[in-house]
């Protein structure tokens, strides 16, 4: 008998089909053991030897394991291509071992980089040995996250009450986006004006064309800063004449892009698709674990954590013959196209890049077998895996030249049409060179000036980081790696450290004031080239030029050190400097560029920050109690509670009565006046008692109506506060179930309900100009149901009794609801991407936790 153990169930029940009777597949269940969370797991004074825990739920399928092995003559360590993979299987044998169950026994590690019958019989044919190589790196890996968690948090929930704890990428991540709010926040915009003319010939053809010389001067994007600099221009080009001296053409090519990264993936499945990191991961873990098709399970995708960028010589080969077979020659480039030269930062190509397992099985033909979802990401991946080996896209590019006779001023015109369609044929790849328009057919010779068009521009702020914009970053830095970004984008935004609004990331004051902190006290830990650089040692670690055990002592000396000093400071000195740091960007400024602290409610009190448990961090007057002005810590939030300190009077309501915009203690929201006709709607959980005779109360006949997160208050204007009033209201008709379609907002932003389905809007502004056929897609797509506000995910039954697993939203943080049982979720652990397997054990810990607790409290009586 031989034993298999991979780490998870999906994963062992589609292997289990391809090996014969004589190998049982069993699953870990992930890791079956960690460092406790406690102080002492990872003990610096002793080579930094750790203290592995093996948690009650494992115990139940190690016993399963264990049994097995028993019976075993080989035991076949199968868990992922990577480093946790490596990991788990180094767990798993250590463990054995120890129960003394390998004497005599053959131990092998196999990988698979895609779960198919052959590339499983291929993987047991050439096992090898446990990598003490990759062990190590994760060893120091989960060493150093461990000692930064643990030294760091706690200096955080002393110093700053309220904060939740810091982590080792994480909180690099986090000082980007900070960074980011910090130059929007500063960001001056700079006027400039943009000039465009529209010339016409003999055969009444027209021609708009851009001005790049003036007067001899090359036309940049200053060149005219104000009215006047344009009007002048303007002047002078009208006494000009101009005609057309040169019609140019030329082919342009655009190459395909290479196959999917992790990174990549997540990327475009974020803009394309609007899937976030950690729903990307989790739909392609299931696409690579495998579906059910027609009574077989298939893995569909390679491995998906990855960042090679090569394609093995099977699959091109593959590859080839499809284009040729479905495509024709033309399609089909000399030779194979090849991408290792465009890798990623610290790429370490330990596989492939992402790439369908079998080519022939087209999206089409996948469509009853997936879900909406997964159809979705298969199509991309197998579209984009398949148009990196096909031809380049061929674009006739025309230039039209014309000048003015003194050849002083020259605009141009440019235009591009598609010849040959290439990779685009099975991957579009929209640009703006796509957008350009197709010139008329014009001659050289006299043209004249049939219009001029100018326009006021003013500079932009740097984006906001979306999920796709901020992997991309932290690619470019070499700060994590594939396996680690959706957990680092989740954690960040389940700390409360910033908010996800309109796909972009906000970060909260308390995220801003944590960052700041560990920018002043922690510079060298939160530095991107320091964290590259560690990164680096880490990945040395797996080639043998670094130790484990050096990496981390050269890390620890300083960094204990750095811990040590922090923990001698007072809260109200760590506090005043924060106030320094944060300086001009929490604080006005006067017209020399000092920083103003008066206080404007007592004129004798100084501003400084503050920090409560509850709210975070504010700024408050030091006379406090006698004064007891206070302001959020963002100048763009405090502007906006500035302005709204009077009502602001819109307009009126389509009843007649006035709309005020006012700032009350949960944010900004509307107000109007019901006309006392109006039914007054009593609470759903009490009957309607019949009133109509007696007069409604003024305060009921008051409406409030709270404006959507996201919504900039200086776009509501007297129409949208009409609109918003208006909700909830019928968009039209579903033509699929003849229900009515709803749009409302509700506490987390807008949506849709019809029927059983509700489906949220994510982009604010959509709210105002939402027709009906986006609501039909918006609601088609959406899962049956109640939207709870509550619920991130719900797992599915329980094993034991079929009760509903859920992950929740609550007060202090995301927690797995099962029964009356809550059990907390880890931090480190992304609520998004928790599987039922890692639930159980959450919920087994818990009752063992109740179980000990209860143990305790009897001992007392």
């Amino acid at each position: 008998m031989n034993l298999v153990i991979v780490e998870s169930p999906a994963k062992a029940k589609t292997i289990n089909k391809y090996l014969g009777d004589d190998y049982t597949v069993l699953a870990s269940y992930g890791h079956i053991r960690d460092l406790p969370s406690k102080n002492g797991s990872v003990d610096p004074d002793h080579n930094f030897k750790m203290e592995w825990e093996v948690d009650s739920f494992s115990k139940k399928y190690l016993k399963e394991i264990t049994d097995v092995a028993k019976e075993s003559s080989k035991i076949i360590l199968a868990t992922d291509p990577d480093r946790e993979g490596e990991a788990i299987a180094w767990h798993v044998k250590e463990y054995l071992d120890e129960k003394k169950l390998l004497k005599d026994k053959e131990i092998e590690r196999v990988v698979f980089n895609e779960i198919t019958k052959k590339a499983v019989i291929h993987g047991i044919e050439n096992p090898r040995q446990i990598e003490p190589l990759l062990v190590d790196a994760y060893m120091a890996r989960r060493a150093l996250d461990y000692l930064v968690g643990f030294n760091i948090s706690p200096i955080l929930w002393t110093k700053l009450p309220g904060s939740k704890s810091a982590g080792r990428v994480q909180s690099v991540a986090l000082k980007l986006i900070t960074e980011r709010e910090h130059e929007i926040e500063l960001f001056n915009p700079e006027e400039f004006w943009t000039l465009t003319l529209k010339f016409g010939d003999d055969n009444k053809n027209t021609i708009t064309a851009s001005i790049s010389q003036l007067n001899g001067n090359k036309v940049e994007k200053f060149t005219f800063r104000d009215k006047s600099s344009i009007e002048k221009a303007i002047k002078e080009i009208k006494e000009k004449k101009f005609q057309i001296t040169d019609i140019s053409s030329k082919v342009v090519k655009r190459n395909p892009s290479g196959p999917f990264t992790t990174s990549t993936l997540q990327q475009v499945a974020s803009s394309r698709l609007g899937f976030g990191a950690s729903r990307t991961m989790q739909i392609a873990q299931k696409l690579y674990q495998g579906v059910e098709i027609d009574g077989d399970t298939v893995g569909l995708i390679t491995y998906m954590r990855t960042d090679g960028t090569n394609l093995s010589a099977d699959a091109v080969n593959d590859f080839r013959n499809f284009i040729k077979s479905e495509y024709g020659n033309e399609y089909l480039p000399a030779s194979a196209n090849n991408y290792s030269g465009k890798k990623a930062k610290n790429a370490q190509e330990a596989h492939e890049a992402i790439r369908p397992t079998d080519i022939n099985r087209a999206p089409d033909t996948l469509k009853k077998y997936l879900s909406n979802d997964q159809q979705k990401l298969y199509n991309l991946i197998w579209s984009r895996a398949l148009s990196s080996q096909m031809e380049v896209a061929q674009f006739d590019r025309n230039t039209i030249t014309i000048e003015s006779e003194d050849k002083q001023t020259i605009c141009k015109a440019s235009g591009s049409v598609l010849k040959f369609d290439g990779f685009l044929k099975v991957y579009s790849n929209t640009s703006k060179d796509d957008d350009e328009e197709i010139l008329p057919e014009m001659s050289k010779g006299p043209v004249n000036i049939e219009a001029l068009m100018d326009e006021q521009h003013f500079t932009q702020p740097p984006p906001r980081y979306s999920e796709a914009s901020l992997v991309k970053k932290l690619e470019e830095l070499g700060i994590g790696r594939p396996s680690t970004y959706a957990s680092i984008i989740s954690t960040i935004a389940n700390r409360g450290y910033a908010e996800i609004v309109n796909k972009r990331f906000f970060p909260t004051d308390r995220g801003k004031l944590i960052s700041a902190f560990l920018e002043k006290l922690f510079s060298k830990y939160v530095d991107y080239n320091f964290t590259a650089g560690l990164e680096d040692q880490l990945d040395e670690i797996t080639t043998g030029k670094e130790s484990w055990i050096k990496v981390l002592e050269m890390f620890w000396k300083d960094f204990n050190n750095n811990v040590s000093e922090v923990k001698e400071k007072r809260t109200r000195e760590v506090l005043d400097l924060l106030n320094e740091s944060l300086g001009a960007l929490i604080f006005d400024t006067d017209k020399d560029g000092n920083v103003v602290r008066k206080c404007q409610l007592c004129d004798t009190g100084s501003l400084s920050l503050k920090n409560s448990f509850r709210g975070g961090a504010f700024i408050g007057c030091s006379n406090y109690p006698d004064c007891k002005f206070t302001r959020p810590l963002s100048k763009a939030k405090a502007a906006a509670q500035s302005q709204l300190a009077e009502p602001k009077f819109l307009g009126k309501h389509e009843n007649g009565n006035d709309i005020y915009l006012k700032n009350g203690r949960f944010g900004p929201y509307l107000q109007y006046e019901k006309l006392k006709e109006e039914e007054i709607e009593e609470p759903k959980t009490k009957k309607k008692k019949k009133t109509k005779k007696s007069k409604p109360d003024v305060n009921e006949l008051i409406k409030n109506v709270s404006i959507p997160k996201g919504l900039e208050l200086e776009s509501i204007d007297l129409e949208k506060a009409q609109f918003l009033c208006s909700l909830p209201k019928s968009i039209g008709v579903n033509p699929d179930n003849q229900k009515e379609i709803i749009l409302n907002t509700g506490r987390f932003g807008p949506y849709l309900k019809c029927e059983n389905k509700s489906a949220r809007i994510e982009n604010i502004d959509e709210i105002f100009s939402i027709g009906l056929n986006r609501a039909i897609t918006l609601i088609a797509e959406a899962k049956p149901g109640r939207m709870s506000s509550s619920i991130i995910k719900d797992l599915g039954e329980h094993p034991e009794d079929k009760k509903p697993v859920r992950v929740m939203k609550g007060q202090y943080g995301p927690y797995i609801k099962y029964k009356s049982l809550n059990a907390t979720i880890p931090e480190e652990k992304d609520p998004t991407e928790l599987t039922m397997e890692e639930a159980l054990i959450l919920i087994e810990k818990r009752k063992e936790y109740d179980k000990n607790k209860k143990g305790k409290n009897k001992k007392k009586k």
